[in-house]
């Protein structure tokens, strides 16, 4: 104990001297070589981390320690090197520098003078990981996550997004099997006016979103259809005199037509409509990679007057479903059913020509728009196509004059089918061009309060609509109205009831969208001074399908009563 004070004591009252430094030089080797026998961690005393291991702190400047390590060229003699010997470093690498700090100041020294180079080994650190994690691996990662994940990844770095953005990426997803159903409700009006958002529902989490959607400020009555994960918003109106509000007492139909993407949140707006429509009956359709919609215009000139209509004797080449014989001759075959088959089988041949080009390249797709109100509100007869490869509209036959209003329509297997106020079907050949008259088994019976709305799926063609239900013969039951899903069979043309709705038919106007198996619908209905809104679904995949709540009383809570009037919905598998 008398040594290491008398050593403190030296150590304060040390001086930048030779002399005083090589005493304490000789004084710390000879308390090393103490030791050494002792222990044999303490034997390897860094001359660089004297305060550590020295008691009384201070550090051994000059030291020499080139020679140890075979390098006398990089020898240091000092007034103590000669005594220096025999030490050897234990922390950092073999370098010949020796530093000089009392305790603690080493630290502070390093930390506020190596801050850049922390940086720089950081931004070094984090570009190595980038190197062993290629793009081709971030994208399978992010592929695969979940809608709500993925534009939580995006936010992480520029990198993330623009890899998330890209063509090749969207492609990936599209094709991959990570798909869930969105469901993206427009038309919301708010304390009266036009909400400038959109409500999306991801069903299997039966979680609500909001998206902004400023583009669409002040418009209203507007139709919706989906291609892939692209939502297409075609027509409406909005007010002259209060812009914003829900007026239809002064009011502006419009023409133009918008494209919203929800993977990427982004919108762009593609070539305006020949006549300004609004809510306009929208179908979404494949078609052949050399498809012409000018084309088939200058045929249906052609053949405008030559075609039949709904129930009555016709060419068979002009009708190629055979719609209008099945009727009259559905119990015998002579030599027209012959030239029927000879009819139709071109048709199948150009369905299988699509199916087979669409593998090999690039997809196209069209967007038909037909009846609708028009700038003076009056109902139109007339229809539009839109081409995405070309980005224009082109006019296509009118609805035959005895067909009335249309109130709904959906594509299935190439042909766009519309029903009309009036309980009449027909059919638009898209490929072909022109209207065919459809003539089944008598209609199913319907309130004609509540119209009935066309949905297909899987390749199959359904109808909701309406009826009243009989109070199963007891006395003083009252029958009460139901909505009932049926059926078209293509072949036979006869209507057959699948599955009945659970909720009483509260909305005279609900919406009903399909994709893939699955039917999607909402009804929004004001009671008590308050709406409330219920999200079905059926899977018509199923024997004997049935319907299920997916959301109830979520959204719609906070909206106008008018909401129900201008609602639209689309379903996108993202």
């Amino acid at each position: 104990m008398a040594d290491e004070n008398h050593l403190r004591q030296d150590f304060e009252a040390l001086s930048v001297s030779k002399r005083l430094m090589r005493s304490v030089s000789q004084k710390l080797r000879k308390k090393s070589l103490k030791s050494e026998d002792e222990d044999d961690s303490v034997r390897r005393v860094s001359l660089r981390c004297l305060t550590i291991y020295g008691r009384g702190g201070g550090c051994k400047v000059g030291a020499d320690t080139g020679e140890e390590y075979g390098d006398p060229s990089s020898r240091r003699r000092s007034s103590a090197s000669e005594d220096g010997r025999g030490y050897s470093t234990i922390c950092g690498t073999e370098e010949t520098g020796v530093d000089c700090f009392s305790y603690g100041v080493k630290e502070r020294f390093w930390k506020k003078n190596t801050r850049k180079d922390l940086e720089l080994e950081e931004s070094t650190f984090n570009s190595r990981m980038h190197v062993f994690l290629p793009d081709d691996i971030l994208e399978m990662c992010l592929v695969r996550l979940p809608l709500t994940s993925l534009m939580s990844a995006r936010l992480v770095c520029k990198k993330w997004r623009n890899l998330t953005s890209t063509s090749r990426f969207l492609q990936m997803r599209r094709e991959g099997l990570h798909h869930n159903p969105w469901l993206f409700l427009f038309g919301a009006v708010k304390d009266g006016y036009c909400s400038a958002e959109i409500h999306a529902l991801d069903v299997y989490q039966d979680q609500w979103h909001k998206i902004d959607a400023d583009i669409l400020k002040g418009r209203f009555m507007f139709s919706v259809a989906n291609i892939l994960e692209d939502v297409y918003i075609v027509g409406g109106c909005s007010s002259l005199t209060n812009f914003g509000r829900v007026d239809r007492s002064s009011f502006k139909t419009h023409k133009g037509a918008f494209v919203f993407s929800p993977l990427t949140k982004s919108w762009r707006k593609i070539a305006s409509m020949k006549y300004a429509r609004s809510m306009p009956i929208l179908g979404a359709s494949e078609v052949h990679p050399d498809f012409s919609a000018t084309q088939g215009h200058q045929i249906r000139q052609e053949r405008r007057f030559n075609r039949s209509r709904m129930g009555g004797g016709s060419d068979v080449y002009e009708d190629p479903h055979r719609l209008s014989l099945r009727r009259q001759q559905r119990n015998t075959f002579d030599e027209n059913d012959l030239s029927v088959c000879s009819a139709r089988k071109p048709h199948k041949l150009v369905r299988q020509k699509i199916d087979q080009s669409s593998s090999k390249s690039s997809r196209r797709f069209v967007v038909i728009a037909v009846g609708g109100l028009g700038s003076w509100d009056e109902p139109l007869d007339s229809g539009e196509i839109y081409d995405s490869v070309s980005n224009k509209w082109t006019e296509i036959q009118k609805l035959p004059p005895d067909f009335g209003i249309v109130c709904s329509g959906t594509v299935c297997n190439g042909i766009f089918y519309v029903y009309s106020e009036s309980d009449k079907l027909a059919g638009y050949d898209v490929e072909r061009g022109y209207w065919i008259g459809i003539q089944t088994s008598p209609f199913p019976p319907r309130v004609h309060e509540y119209y009935p709305k066309l949905v297909s799926c899987d390749g199959r063609l359904f109808m909701l609509s309406v009826s009243w239900c009989e109070g199963d013969g007891q006395i003083g039951r009252r029958n009460k109205a139901v909505r009932k899903l049926w059926e078209l069979d293509l072949r036979c043309l006869g209507w057959s009831e699948v599955s009945v709705h659970p909720d009483a038919p509260m909305d005279w106007n609900a919406t009903f969208v399909a994709d893939r198996n699955s039917i999607f619908g909402v009804e929004m209905f004001k009671i008590f001074g308050q709406v409330l809104d219920f999200m079905t679904m059926c899977d018509v995949s199923e024997k004997g399908p049935n319907w299920r709540h997916i959301s109830r009383n979520q959204m719609a809570h906070e909206l106008d009563a008018s909401s129900c009037m201008t609602k639209s919905l689309a379903v996108v598998y993202l």
